[in-house]
């Protein structure tokens, strides 16, 4: 009789090699967080802030230092004055960048900063046309010529950030009818331009990213962020998670209907939050008024600093109805942060007032300006590959010099 073949060996599930690789990545974000927020820290520090255990933490360190993102402390501290000293670790921001490029409706910021979200450097590329491919080319050599200037740092990616319906997964501009893209692949096109990787967000949520990582609401447990710019979006963060929603269409705020509103909207609607909120309706309304003849909301700006109280009344008024949307908002997903991004609410304070008082007095104080002032839209696109960097530093990959 034919001997009976032994049974095949079982093959090992590849399940814990998955979780294994994942639990790696948790733990490397955890701990560059740790290192972001409480930096110089000892690692022992870095065990008990965690749950993680001392040689995880080691380990870990190990591998984010060889990787260039953090580095030991130049002064070793001591623990009660005896016994060996502790050397704390701190986030190296001295070697990497990141490009960031935020595309509004009349220009292009593109911007480099460093590993703590600070802006290094920054400028505005108008555009000539709105056309994608155009627009993103423009992107492209502004970035080079940014990087040409700053030759000693080296780029970890670019993160872009847009206004309209983004898709983060497929790096895809969906749709932005004020700029007229539909299914622009904005990863792919800025990616060829570059040769780095590139990462694409909703401004929204790249701003809620910000916050979360380097503002000031860092640490809050939910998040609503309030963009009023051209476009009109918004995005809510809870516990460390912004919601994206099928295809990352969550935040899409601008036909919501605002009470008291007036403006014709081309929904065929009146009063819908975009329409009533945007810039263009502003300026409009300024040059209406004879205060400027341009499309610029700070010319508004300036003519309210110059004392013309027709500019004074508009960007009050557009403050209290942003307020307006806030409330309804902070009614629907009652967050514990609001942080709004308007021109008026972040250069004066009388707008900060108009806006809490509309929200209410109960829950003024947890409304805030955006922690960025007029660097607002250089970090928005500098979060969007900062966010991918800290959710998984193991998968940092510098470009060679």
């Amino acid at each position: 009789m034919p001997r009976t073949a032994a049974p095949p060996a079982p093959r090992t599930s590849p399940v814990p090699r998955v979780a294994d690789s994942d639990r790696r990545r948790t733990s490397a974000s955890v701990i560059l967080r740790s290192v972001l927020e409480h930096g110089p820290v000892a690692r022992s520090t870095i065990a008990r802030l965690t749950g993680l255990s001392p040689a995880a933490v080691t380990d870990h360190c190990t591998r984010l230092t060889a990787l260039g993102l953090i580095r030991e402390s130049a002064a070793p501290r001591r623990s009660n004055g005896a016994g060996r000293p502790h050397v704390p670790v701190d986030l190296d921001d001295s070697r990497f960048v990141v490009g960031g490029v935020h595309v509004a409706v009349p220009y292009t910021t593109v911007a480099l900063l460093d590993l703590r979200g600070r802006v290094l450097a920054c400028r505005e590329v108008k555009h000539r046309g709105t056309g994608p491919y155009e627009v993103l080319a423009r992107a492209a050599e502004g970035l080079a010529a940014l990087l040409a200037e700053a030759a000693d740092s080296r780029p970890l990616g670019v993160g872009v950030a847009v206004g309209g319906w983004v898709d983060r997964d497929s790096g895809t501009v969906v749709e932005h009818p004020l700029l007229g893209w539909r299914e622009v692949a904005v990863r792919e096109l800025l990616g060829a331009h570059t040769g780095l990787p590139v990462h694409v967000d909703g401004h929204a949520r790249a701003l809620v990213n910000a916050e979360r990582l380097f503002g000031r609401v860092r640490g809050s447990r939910s998040v609503l962020h309030l963009f009023v710019g051209n476009v009109v979006d918004a995005a809510f963060a809870t516990h460390d998670e912004v919601h994206h929603g099928p295809r990352s269409q969550a935040g899409a705020v601008a036909h919501l209907p605002l009470a008291g509103g007036t403006e014709p909207c081309s929904c065929g609607r009146t009063g819908c939050l975009q329409v009533e909120l945007s810039e263009r309706t502003l300026c409009r309304r300024a040059r209406e008024a004879g205060i400027t003849d341009g499309v610029n909301p700070m010319a508004v700006l300036a003519a309210a600093r110059a004392g013309n109280p027709e500019a004074v009344r508009l960007l009050r008024e557009r403050a209290r109805m942003t307020g307006r949307a806030a409330g309804l908002l902070l009614d629907v997903l009652n967050p514990e942060r609001v942080v709004v991004t308007e021109v008026g609410v972040l250069y004066r304070e009388d707008c900060l007032a108009a806006l809490r008082a509309e929200v209410g007095a109960e829950r003024a104080g947890s409304v805030v300006p955006t922690s960025f002032g007029n660097s607002v839209l250089a970090v928005a696109g500098g979060a969007v590959a900062l966010d991918v960097l800290y959710r998984d530093p193991l998968a940092a990959s510098p470009v060679p010099n």
